[in-house]
């Protein structure tokens, strides 16, 4: 039968998003999460109330801890980022994956699970991915697959993360593996047309237009959509109601796929990606740009501000605006529900999270729905 409950070690946690992931594959979780920043705990704490915060990675000791079943961790990202320097496995912050391969050894749950961005994989010419690997062998017992995975399978974002699944070669030797999934496999099929429904339906008052995914059949004229400056052949993308904009690099003179269609691109930790939507009744303007009369936008940063690029996008049709995607719709675009991040648990007081918090920590999160499948192929490997 499936053990009902699992001890997991959440590292580098976030808010939750491996913990939510498993208890909606069916799994009763408790977590015991290392983190460091204060205001992803607070929401941790919020969320997981039976949870238990043991501090920082490095001070995390196996023999602290009850027997931990599972070992879920997505270490820092940034030096292995393409956006990034490319520091690789030399940088401070990447180098805190031996922090979590030394408690994989010292705690040797029956899994582990490894999320991290696209470019570990050619960071250093590939070097630093398979040192990576040869770490995880070296601790034995273990039998590894990974996969490059795209959120874009499950909800409307383009997120492209490799996922690593190490598991004791001792449980269910029949059994078939994690991988590959993709985008056909029978894992997705039933619940991922509903899951879209959920994220392009207006559950609340907060969300009062159209969002990501919602194309209309009417926005087939010429002269209902925006072009946005990108360095293609023509100097520009074509951005209709419903698509996304991503802002982040506004002078780049070789920037091009500003455009998401119909879904969102990589959410990122800054709020740097807006969304087309038609001007309707009266609205603050902290919530989109509205048009100029000759068709212009006021000028837009990486930021969301109105300060910044000077034509960065312009508008054929003026009854359109250009608006930031709001904290609760970057909390469905990673498969979290409404308000996740809203609050937080601070020295035992509830506490209102601010939005530009709460934009770094959808940014910094792994996809719900996807460790949810990789969640559900495990479950052979937790039965007694």
């Amino acid at each position: 039968m499936l053990v009902k409950e699992i001890n997991q070690l959440d590292l580098f946690s976030g808010i939750g998003g491996f913990h939510l992931g498993f208890e909606r594959a069916g799994y009763k979780v408790n977590s015991y999460f290392s983190e460091v920043d204060k205001h992803a705990v607070a929401v941790y704490k919020h969320q997981f109330k039976d949870s238990t915060y043991v501090g920082s990675v490095t001070d995390v000791r196996g023999a602290d801890l009850p027997r931990i079943d599972l070992i879920t961790f997505g270490s820092p990202c940034q030096d292995f980022s393409l956006a990034g320097k490319r520091a690789g496995m030399g940088g401070e912050r990447s180098s805190l994956i031996t922090e979590a391969i030394r408690l994989v050894h010292e705690c040797r749950p029956r899994v582990f699970i490894w999320e991290n961005v696209k470019g570990t994989f050619s960071s250093n010419d590939g070097a630093d991915f398979w040192a990576i690997i040869q770490a995880f062998a070296n601790i034995g017992g273990y039998r590894l697959e990974w996969q490059l995975l795209n959120t874009s399978w499950f909800l409307p974002q383009n997120r492209e993360r490799i996922y690593l699944v190490g598991y004791l070669t001792g449980f269910r030797g029949d059994w078939g593996g994690v991988f590959p999934l993709g985008e056909d496999d029978e894992v997705f099929t039933g619940e991922l047309g509903e899951r879209l429904w959920q994220f392009q339906k207006a559950q609340s008052e907060n969300i009062h237009a159209r969002t990501l995914g919602q194309n209309t059949d009417r926005m087939t004229t010429d002269s209902n959509y925006i072009k946005v400056k990108s360095a293609t052949k023509q100097g520009y993308e074509v951005a209709q109601e419903g698509d996304s904009i991503n802002l982040s690099q506004p002078n780049s003179e070789t920037r091009r796929g500003r455009v998401g269609k119909g879904k969102a691109q990589t959410l990122e930790t800054s709020c740097n990606q807006a969304v087309v939507q038609p001007m309707v009744g009266d609205y603050r303007m902290d919530e989109g740009w509205r048009i100029r009369e000759n068709g212009v936008t006021p000028t837009i940063t990486q930021h969301c501000s109105r300060d910044g690029i000077s034509n960065g996008v312009k508008v054929i049709e003026p009854n359109y605006r250009i608006r930031r995607l709001t904290p609760i719709e970057c909390e469905r675009l990673q498969g979290f529900p409404d308000n996740h991040t809203s609050k937080g648990i601070y020295d035992g007081e509830v506490k209102e999270m601010s939005n530009t918090q709460r934009y770094k920590q959808c940014g910094n999160a792994v996809t719900v729905d996807v460790v949810q499948a990789i969640a559900n192929k495990l479950h052979p490997l937790f039965e007694e």
